[in-house]
Protein backbone atom coordinates (compact mmCIF):
# COMPACT_ATOMS: atom_id res chain seq x y z
CA UNK A 1 0.00 0.00 0.00
CA UNK A 2 1.17 3.53 -0.73
CA UNK A 3 2.98 5.11 2.20
CA UNK A 4 0.87 8.25 1.78
CA UNK A 5 -2.36 6.35 2.56
CA UNK A 6 -3.52 6.37 6.17
CA UNK A 7 -5.95 3.77 7.52
CA UNK A 8 -8.09 4.79 10.49
CA UNK A 9 -11.52 4.26 12.05
CA UNK A 10 -14.10 6.46 10.36
CA UNK A 11 -14.89 9.82 11.90
CA UNK A 12 -18.43 11.28 11.89
CA UNK A 13 -17.30 14.10 9.58
CA UNK A 14 -16.39 11.45 6.95
CA UNK A 15 -19.91 10.00 6.62
CA UNK A 16 -20.78 12.00 3.49
CA UNK A 17 -17.46 11.10 1.82
CA UNK A 18 -18.02 7.41 2.63
CA UNK A 19 -21.51 7.62 1.16
CA UNK A 20 -20.27 9.24 -2.05
CA UNK A 21 -17.43 6.73 -2.44
CA UNK A 22 -19.70 3.72 -1.91
CA UNK A 23 -22.23 5.03 -4.43
CA UNK A 24 -19.56 5.81 -7.03
CA UNK A 25 -17.89 2.40 -6.62
CA UNK A 26 -21.16 0.49 -6.75
CA UNK A 27 -22.27 2.37 -9.87
CA UNK A 28 -18.91 1.71 -11.54
CA UNK A 29 -18.66 -1.95 -10.53
CA UNK A 30 -22.25 -3.16 -10.41
CA UNK A 31 -24.55 -1.10 -12.66
CA UNK A 32 -23.86 -3.30 -15.68
CA UNK A 33 -23.63 -6.52 -13.66
CA UNK A 34 -26.79 -6.07 -11.56
CA UNK A 35 -28.61 -3.54 -13.68
CA UNK A 36 -29.02 0.14 -12.95
CA UNK A 37 -32.30 -0.14 -11.04
CA UNK A 38 -31.05 -2.81 -8.63
CA UNK A 39 -27.78 -0.94 -8.11
CA UNK A 40 -29.63 2.28 -7.32
CA UNK A 41 -31.87 0.39 -4.88
CA UNK A 42 -28.78 -0.92 -3.04
CA UNK A 43 -27.31 2.59 -2.95
CA UNK A 44 -30.57 4.03 -1.60
CA UNK A 45 -30.67 1.32 1.08
CA UNK A 46 -27.03 1.23 2.23
CA UNK A 47 -25.50 4.61 1.35
CA UNK A 48 -27.59 7.29 3.08
CA UNK A 49 -25.38 9.63 5.08
CA UNK A 50 -27.77 9.29 8.04
CA UNK A 51 -27.29 5.50 8.11
CA UNK A 52 -23.50 5.74 7.84
CA UNK A 53 -23.40 8.41 10.57
CA UNK A 54 -25.27 6.09 12.95
CA UNK A 55 -22.95 3.22 12.04
CA UNK A 56 -19.87 5.37 12.67
CA UNK A 57 -21.21 6.35 16.09
CA UNK A 58 -21.89 2.70 16.88
CA UNK A 59 -25.27 3.51 18.42
CA UNK A 60 -27.94 1.30 16.94
CA UNK A 61 -25.49 -0.35 14.58
CA UNK A 62 -26.10 -3.81 16.04
CA UNK A 63 -24.29 -6.39 18.12
CA UNK A 64 -20.98 -7.47 16.68
CA UNK A 65 -20.59 -4.34 14.52
CA UNK A 66 -16.93 -3.30 14.42
CA UNK A 67 -17.38 -0.11 12.43
CA UNK A 68 -16.07 1.58 9.35
CA UNK A 69 -12.40 1.75 8.38
CA UNK A 70 -11.23 4.53 6.07
CA UNK A 71 -8.24 4.76 3.75
CA UNK A 72 -7.31 8.42 3.35
CA UNK A 73 -4.91 9.95 0.84
CA UNK A 74 -4.12 13.68 0.82
CA UNK A 75 -7.22 14.40 2.91
CA UNK A 76 -9.52 12.41 0.60
CA UNK A 77 -11.39 9.20 1.49
CA UNK A 78 -10.18 6.75 -1.18
CA UNK A 79 -11.23 3.45 0.34
CA UNK A 80 -13.57 2.04 2.98
CA UNK A 81 -14.35 -1.25 4.64
CA UNK A 82 -16.86 -2.34 7.25
CA UNK A 83 -17.31 -5.56 9.11
CA UNK A 84 -18.17 -7.29 12.30
CA UNK A 85 -18.50 -10.52 14.19
CA UNK A 86 -21.64 -12.22 12.90
CA UNK A 87 -21.48 -15.26 15.20
CA UNK A 88 -18.92 -16.60 17.64
CA UNK A 89 -15.72 -17.26 15.69
CA UNK A 90 -17.02 -15.81 12.42
CA UNK A 91 -16.04 -12.44 11.01
CA UNK A 92 -18.09 -10.82 8.26
CA UNK A 93 -16.92 -8.38 5.60
CA UNK A 94 -19.97 -6.20 4.97
CA UNK A 95 -18.40 -3.91 2.41
CA UNK A 96 -15.01 -3.01 0.98
CA UNK A 97 -14.37 -0.58 -1.85
CA UNK A 98 -11.62 1.60 -3.26
CA UNK A 99 -11.99 4.62 -5.54
CA UNK A 100 -11.42 3.58 -9.14
CA UNK A 101 -8.41 5.89 -9.58
CA UNK A 102 -6.70 4.42 -6.49
CA UNK A 103 -7.10 0.73 -7.24
CA UNK A 104 -4.28 -1.78 -7.70
CA UNK A 105 -2.12 0.05 -5.17
CA UNK A 106 -2.72 -2.24 -2.18
CA UNK A 107 -5.39 -0.10 -0.51
CA UNK A 108 -8.08 -2.80 -0.69
CA UNK A 109 -5.65 -5.39 0.67
CA UNK A 110 -4.65 -3.01 3.45
CA UNK A 111 -8.27 -2.43 4.42
CA UNK A 112 -9.02 -6.17 4.35
CA UNK A 113 -5.93 -6.87 6.49
CA UNK A 114 -6.95 -4.22 9.05
CA UNK A 115 -10.52 -5.54 9.20
CA UNK A 116 -9.22 -9.09 9.54
CA UNK A 117 -7.01 -8.10 12.48
CA UNK A 118 -9.99 -6.46 14.22
CA UNK A 119 -11.93 -9.69 13.82
CA UNK A 120 -9.07 -11.96 14.90
CA UNK A 121 -8.66 -9.84 18.05
CA UNK A 122 -12.29 -10.69 18.85
CA UNK A 123 -11.85 -14.42 18.33
CA UNK A 124 -12.71 -14.88 14.66
CA UNK A 125 -11.15 -17.97 13.09
CA UNK A 126 -12.99 -17.67 9.78
CA UNK A 127 -14.24 -14.80 7.67
CA UNK A 128 -17.27 -14.59 5.40
CA UNK A 129 -18.38 -12.28 2.60
CA UNK A 130 -21.53 -12.25 0.48
CA UNK A 131 -21.27 -11.70 -3.26
CA UNK A 132 -23.93 -11.17 -5.89
CA UNK A 133 -22.98 -14.33 -7.81
CA UNK A 134 -20.15 -16.31 -9.34
CA UNK A 135 -19.23 -13.49 -11.73
CA UNK A 136 -19.35 -10.75 -9.08
CA UNK A 137 -16.82 -8.02 -9.92
CA UNK A 138 -15.21 -8.52 -6.48
CA UNK A 139 -14.56 -12.24 -7.09
CA UNK A 140 -10.98 -11.91 -8.44
CA UNK A 141 -9.92 -9.77 -5.44
CA UNK A 142 -11.59 -12.10 -2.94
CA UNK A 143 -10.13 -15.21 -4.57
CA UNK A 144 -6.62 -13.71 -4.45
CA UNK A 145 -7.15 -13.28 -0.71
CA UNK A 146 -8.13 -16.89 -0.14
CA UNK A 147 -11.94 -16.71 -0.14
CA UNK A 148 -13.66 -19.80 -1.55
CA UNK A 149 -17.16 -21.16 -1.88
CA UNK A 150 -17.28 -24.61 -0.37
CA UNK A 151 -19.63 -27.08 1.28
CA UNK A 152 -20.24 -24.70 4.19
CA UNK A 153 -20.86 -21.68 1.98
CA UNK A 154 -24.45 -21.78 0.81
CA UNK A 155 -26.03 -19.59 -1.86
CA UNK A 156 -27.71 -16.58 -0.28
CA UNK A 157 -30.67 -15.46 -2.37
CA UNK A 158 -29.19 -14.70 -5.77
CA UNK A 159 -25.70 -14.36 -4.33
CA UNK A 160 -22.97 -16.65 -3.10
CA UNK A 161 -21.32 -16.77 0.30
CA UNK A 162 -17.54 -17.11 0.35
CA UNK A 163 -15.31 -17.86 3.30
CA UNK A 164 -11.71 -18.18 4.31
CA UNK A 165 -9.93 -19.52 7.34
CA UNK A 166 -8.03 -16.92 9.36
Amino acid sequence: MESTVELHPARPAEAAAISRLLAACWRHDYAEYLGGQRTEHLIATYCPVSRITVEISGSGAGDGWLGWLVAEHAGEVVGVAAGGIATVGSGEVYTLCVATDHRRRGIGSGLLDALTEQQRARGATRQWVSTHGADDPSAPFLTRHGFVADGEAQPSGTGIRLRRTL
